[in-house]
This record gives C-alpha cells, sequence and structure tokens, in this order.
C-alpha cells in the first residue's frame, strides 16, 4: 500500500494544482518510483488511498498496466491521516501482510530486503516491521531504537528488535504490517498509525533495520530542489 492522500501544505504553491506524489524528483513523479520499486521485487497489486485530488492521481496512473501490475484505490472524501487510511484501504488487502510506503519519500532502499520480514509476519513472529533511518538534523524524528541482541525467536534475518530505547532512529515511512490488525481497525474514522506503533513496539513484538542510504522526506519545495539538484546517487541528504 502507498499512502498518498496529504494535501502537501508545506510545498504550497506547488501543490495548489498538482497531488503531492505527482511531484517530479529525479526524473519521475515520487509515487512512480515507489510503484515501480515494488513492482520490480514481484509486487502485482498495489493499494493507494487518495483524497486530495484524487482524480489527477487516478488519470496520472491508470490501473497499473504500465508498471506490470494492478492498482487499486481507495479513495478518502477526506483525509484520514495514516491510520484511518491504512484500516480503510484493508478492505482492498489480500494478503496477510502488507508493505506500507508513504508517497512522499524518496530513497534508494530495495524493497526486496522486505520479503523476508513479510513472511515472518505471516508466520507470526511479529506484528510488524519498520525500516529506520538515523536522524536527520533539524528535522523531528528518532521515534524508536534498534537492538540485534536478544531478537525474538522467528524474526527476519538480519533485523533486529526494535524498542524505545537509544539511540533513537527516524522511522522511514517504510513498513510491512499484519492485515489482520490493519482490518481490526475502524474503518473511515481519522487516526495517527503512531500511537498503534507504540504499543507494539512495547509489545516486543516488532522487528527492524536501519538503511543507511540516500533518504529524504519531501514535504517542502527546497526539498525537492535538493533532490533534483543532487549528484551521486546513494548518498544520504542531510
Amino acid at each position: 500500500m502507498i499512502l498518498a492522500a496529504g494535501r502537501g501544505e508545506r510545498m504550497r504553491p506547488l501543490t495548489d494544482a498538482l497531488p503531492k506524489p505527482l511531484v517530479v524528483v529525479r526524473g519521475a513523479p515520487l509515487i512512480v518510483h515507489h510503484i515501480e520499486a515494488l513492482a520490480a521485487i514481484g509486487v502485482r497489486r498495489i493499494v493507494i488511498n487518495l483524497s486530495y485530488r484524487a482524480q489527477a492521481l487516478r488519470e496520472a496512473l491508470g490501473d497499473g498496466t504500465r508498471f506490470g501490475c494492478e492498482i487499486v484505490y481507495s479513495v478518502e472524501a477526506e483525509p484520514l491521516e495514516s491510520g484511518g487510511g491504512v484500516a480503510t484501504a484493508s478492505a482492498h488487502f489480500r494478503t496477510s501482510s502488507v508493505i506500507l510506503v508513504s508517497a512522499d519519500i524518496h530513497s534508494d532502499f530495495d524493497y526486496a530486503h522486505l520479503l523476508p520480514a513479510a513472511q515472518a509476519i505471516e508466520n507470526g513472529a511479529a506484528r510488524a516491521h519498520f525500516v529506520l533511518v538515523p536522524p536527520t538534523p533539524g528535522e523531528p524524528g528518532g521515534e524508536f531504537a534498534l537492538t540485534e541482541d536478544a531478537v525474538p525467536p522467528g524474526f527476519a534475518p538480519g533485523s533486529g528488535r526494535v524498542h524505545e530505547g537509544e539511540p533513537r532512529r527516524t522511522l522511514a515511512n517504510i513498513a510491512v504490517l499484519s492485515s489482520a490488525t490493519c482490518r481490526a481497525w475502524p474503518r473511515g474514522t481519522r487516526f495517527r498509525l503512531l500511537p498503534h506503533y507504540r504499543e507494539w513496539v512495547a509489545a516486543g513484538v516488532v522487528s527492524g533495520a536501519v538503511h543507511h542510504g540516500l533518504w529524504r522526506n519531501v514535504t517542502t519545495i527546497a526539498d525537492v530542489l535538493a533532490l533534483n539538484g543532487e549528484r551521486g546517487p546513494g548518498t544520504r541528504i542531510d
């Protein structure tokens, strides 16, 4: 699932006429980078939640045929935030785990790294798997920490246990969640994912891994300009 319902207030006036996921970064719209990367690892069905300028996104992306996958849309009359968006879109989930990514990030993360975590979640060993990145100076973040010792049995190879200690890492807005958990949440209700994430972390049922490559939360026009002017993909931009 790709979260794409946000208004992009901090990117105005660019987003007055254009939905944020269609802003072009490094040669393609933000959301297209994610669709192509997911299709490249074998994902054949992608659910996208929409709200602001929903029709523009549907017209730009179509049914997914040109990407080699099926695209299914979950349209929100008003944005339901991250949790409400996932809960409402869960009616379209067809597997017991779901890869979740925000449309408004740009990175060189390889989604293939999530496949073992998805299998571990489907086997009941974990509730979720979070990709974390080192904190970016001047930006909020630093939600969780990661340890590679005392990892519960059944977690994906190479992953650690996410916890509330130190040193803090920032959620990369790339995750794998249990679909059954998402379906249990109320649909059509506005709420955030982070409080639920904290509950799962406190219960010790979240695995994670740190990505040290390129990653940026694209929230302003300055972020777009920085990415489009950057050379040497694979280098983290601070």
